[in-house]
């Protein structure tokens, strides 16, 4: 009965997409999902993610098999639930042909992911920093993202997060870069998804003041002497008239 349950859940949330052209073989593949875990065939992965209170613990990665903390710190939590998030996944996988066809393989649009990039702290030049490049409303859950530095990949500093589910049924994703900000550098975060036509290029560049030219210094210190000037006349004059 409680497989039954499940398995229902699951064809409600079944989505089945194709893959893109160019990057990856043009195919369709399929995603099940129900609850904190989720299976696809293309590329035979899957995730699972416990959460508690809205925010991620960890997830368990089916390639990988292993877990991924979301802090650090968190792995001295006495259960990771390791065993279980790879059963569920398996699971979904094993089930998966048969909630396709009780979908009767309808398809789910692909939708272009939101891509924005911001650094962790104030940018000053010189000093170490992070670029975070947040990837959110992902659909399907199979996605490139790598940065540019001056156009070149960057592979160095560079780190990732698990797929985070969202209250929509997608997902955002998180990229890292470490980085001493000059104000020669430009950055982008490079992004490949199934629901974009063409790559997409979030772009990062330190914004450093433009010191004013000469002739606005030259014209703002006039400005400050004229004016004083004339705050010293008319206290002259009202110092006289009083006098009178």
């Amino acid at each position: 009965m409680a497989l039954f349950v499940e398995l229902v859940l699951a064809a409600l949330t079944l989505m089945i997409f194709p893959c893109p052209l160019g990057v990856w073989a043009s195919k369709a593949d399929h995603m099940g999902s129900y609850g904190p875990a989720f299976y696809q065939s293309y590329d035979a992965s899957g995730q699972f993610t416990h959460e508690f209170d809205g925010e991620q613990i960890f997830s368990v990665d089916l390639k990988n098999r292993e877990v991924a903390w979301r802090l650090p710190e968190f792995a001295n939590f006495p259960r990771s639930d390791f065993q279980s998030g790879l059963a569920s996944i398996a699971m979904l996988g094993a089930h998966l042909d048969i909630l396709v066809e009780r979908s009767n393989r309808s398809r789910a649009m692909s939708v272009p992911p939101r891509v924005t990039v911001l650094p962790k702290s104030p940018v000053e030049l010189g000093k170490p920093n992070v670029l975070i490049c947040i990837v959110a409303d992902i659909f399907p859950p199979a996605i490139n993202i790598t940065w540019l530095r001056n156009s070149q990949p960057v592979t160095r500093g560079t780190a990732q997060t698990s797929f985070y589910s969202q209250p929509n049924h997608r997902f955002r994703k998180f990229h890292y870069l470490t980085f001493v900000p000059s104000a020669e550098d430009v950055y982008d975060c490079r992004v490949e998804h199934w629901g974009l036509d063409a790559p997409l290029l979030q772009h990062w560049e330190p914004q450093v003041p433009t010191p004013p030219p000469d002739t606005v210094e030259t014209l703002v210190f006039g400005l400050g002497l004229a004016l004083g000037f004339v705050g010293f006349l008319l206290g002259i004059t009202l110092i006289i008239t009083g006098n009178f």
